[in-house]
């Protein structure tokens, strides 16, 4: 292993924990996080729309392990929440978000994407229009693949940044993009 070149990816709670690492360490030279949870405050009450229920027993009960909601430990809610920490962050990162995401409220990503964007930080955000949790269709996954390769080859071994990891996409031009590069991609 080259401790110079080491990347992070991570999804749902492993992309919060992604999320969460970059802001207490640079050891990591790269970061792809999917779905991660940001702000565990304004997630708590938010909805788990693929199943309808709210979020607090997450939080209290499974995944989160806090005990009681945050105004009983505002500390530790604050203290495991990335966005509260994002000035800390030195790893480019790509936050993988999509619009119709029922586990993770997309705002999460958006929230630590605008966060990291008015710090100034190296942040790509990608989404992929009435993708939910996952990405369920061929071509949307086999772009992602590509996009993540693209970007840690660019950042642990040095070779060029792909166009669109240099120049962005507008959202309002996001799918006519993907849909031409899902054009290119199937000729390969």
């Amino acid at each position: 292993v080259d401790k110079d070149r080491i990347g992070i990816h991570g999804h749902s709670w492993g992309g919060y924990q992604s999320s969460f690492l970059v802001t207490q360490t640079d050891i990591f030279k790269a970061c792809v996080t999917g779905a991660p949870l940001t702000n565990m405050i304004s997630m708590y009450s938010s909805i788990y729309w693929n199943s309808g229920s709210a979020n607090q027993p997450i939080f209290e009960s499974s995944q989160g392990r806090f005990k009681g909601g945050y105004w009983e430990n505002i500390e530790a809610y604050t203290r495991n929440s990335p966005v509260y920490y994002a000035r800390n962050v030195k790893t480019p990162l790509i936050i993988l978000h999509n619009d119709k995401d029922g586990a993770v409220d997309w705002n999460q990503g958006i929230e630590y994407f605008n966060t990291l964007r008015r710090l100034g930080k190296p942040v790509v955000m990608l989404q992929y229009k009435g993708e939910n949790h996952g990405l369920r269709k061929p071509a949307n996954q086999k772009d992602y693949t590509i996009r993540m390769r693209e970007f840690f080859d660019h950042h642990l071994m040095g070779k060029p940044a792909p166009k669109w990891l240099q120049e962005g996409i507008s959202h309002l031009k996001l799918e006519e993009h993907i849909k031409e590069r899902t054009k290119q991609i199937i000729k390969k």
